[in-house]
């Protein structure tokens, strides 16, 4: 099985058009048919399917708040975090300089290669197939964001609630940390002097765990 062969088996879809996946991966140092024109296209693509897919998602999410959410999903950090799930960089074809320099595990080469890749498979085979390539490595990111809502208010309340009553503000305190450096998992407990002893909180970043340990705090004080 040929690399290209590795790779659509990878992204679930295989290319009636082969030029097009061959474009997606190949970075402007190598060619002057690269994946540039591609970028742009996948960018619009990727913007307005994680729109949609949160319009849905958060009915009760104001515009400001989806607007936030879309650009943590967009960003750099998020495409190139895909790019590595995929595996895509021991697809890239670049020059020798980009080579040499690491040019493959670089976060803004990665980034703009699943842009490219979105549109390469929007013009192969149509929104469908773009749609559930974007939703499916996305999904975690997506749930993340649903975690955080959950958790939201949970340390301005009880932060508010230590307030009215003339006490310390809540402690926070990271208690373990799991997981490989691009997918860790933190654990936080947090203290307050109305309670002898602390709640613990797990998520994806510390602040989710503040989130989850306050809301644990909350629901032994009685919500």
């Amino acid at each position: 099985m040929s690399a290209l062969d590795h790779l659509q088996k990878r992204i679930e879809h295989v290319f009636s058009n082969q030029a097009l996946v061959e474009r997606a991966i190949t970075h402007r140092s190598a060619n002057n048919l690269n994946n540039e024109r591609l970028e742009f296209l996948g960018d619009s693509l990727l913007g307005f399917i994680i729109a949609e897919a949160l319009f849905e998602r958060f009915p009760e999410a104001s515009e400001g708040d989806l607007s936030r959410m879309r650009a943590n999903l967009v960003n750099r950090d998020a495409l190139a975090a895909i790019a590595r799930e995929v595996g895509l960089g021991v697809y890239m074809r670049l020059g020798a300089g980009e080579l040499k320099s690491g040019g493959k595990r670089r976060e803004s080469i990665l980034a703009d290669a699943v842009e490219a890749l979105i549109a390469a498979i929007y013009l192969d085979g149509g929104l469908t197939p773009c749609k559930h390539f974007v939703l499916k490595w996305s999904e975690q990111g997506i749930n993340q964001l649903r975690e955080q809502g959950e958790h939201k208010d949970c340390k301005t309340r009880l932060q508010e609630i230590m307030q009215a009553k003339g006490l310390p503000l809540p402690e926070y305190q990271v208690v373990g940390v799991s997981g490989e450096a691009h997918d860790q998992t933190f654990t936080i407990q947090c203290g307050i002097s109305l309670l002898k002893t602390a709640e613990q909180g797990t998520g994806k970043s510390k602040r989710l765990a503040e989130q989850a340990a306050a809301k644990n705090v909350l629901l032994r004080l009685g919500g």
